[in-house]
């Protein structure tokens, strides 16, 4: 499918919903029954928002394509698992999440679009690393923008 150039934008708190909904069907379009999403998704999303926005540095971002919104992204600084003991210089990691595209318009750029906002976003915040977790989809995207497999082990329990 040829290449989309999309008009990226930054959101802002009433987009929030919209960036709820994509979150939500992200994980839809990952094969998770919709029995296993809280009931209270939307809200939970938006608390989750209002808290990233005010604490941590969150900001979303939509792509549209003839005024019509196809894609959003979220980026905000990492709070990590465990206290930070490293200077900032050294490790001041920021997290991609929710890259979403709306399926008519996957495959044309759109979400290597967003997620180079989303990089130039947190490298704004003088983060020295981008982290995101990458679906089975979205893997080839992200090598593509030069993120590498990193040492994240997994044990299902």
């Amino acid at each position: 499918m040829p290449e989309s150039i999309a008009t990226i934008r930054p959101t802002t708190c009433t987009d929030d919903e919209l960036i709820a909904q994509h979150f939500y069907q992200m994980w839809l379009d990952n094969q998770v029954p919709a029995r296993q999403i809280r009931p209270d998704w939307q809200t939970a999303t938006l608390a989750f928002l209002a808290t990233a926005r005010d604490q941590l540095g969150y900001q979303g971002f939509v792509a549209t394509l003839e005024d019509q919104i196809v894609g959003s992204v979220g980026c905000q600084l990492f709070s990590g698992l465990y206290p930070s003991l490293m200077s900032q210089d050294q490790r001041h990691y920021g997290y991609i999440w929710g890259v979403y595209v709306e399926a008519p318009y996957r495959r044309q750029g759109i979400g290597q679009q967003l997620t180079g906002v989303a990089v130039d976003y947190l490298r704004s915040q003088h983060c020295t690393h981008a982290l995101l977790h990458a679906s089975p989809l979205g893997k080839p995207v992200y090598e593509q923008l030069g993120f590498t497999p990193s040492n994240e082990m997994r044990l299902e329990l």
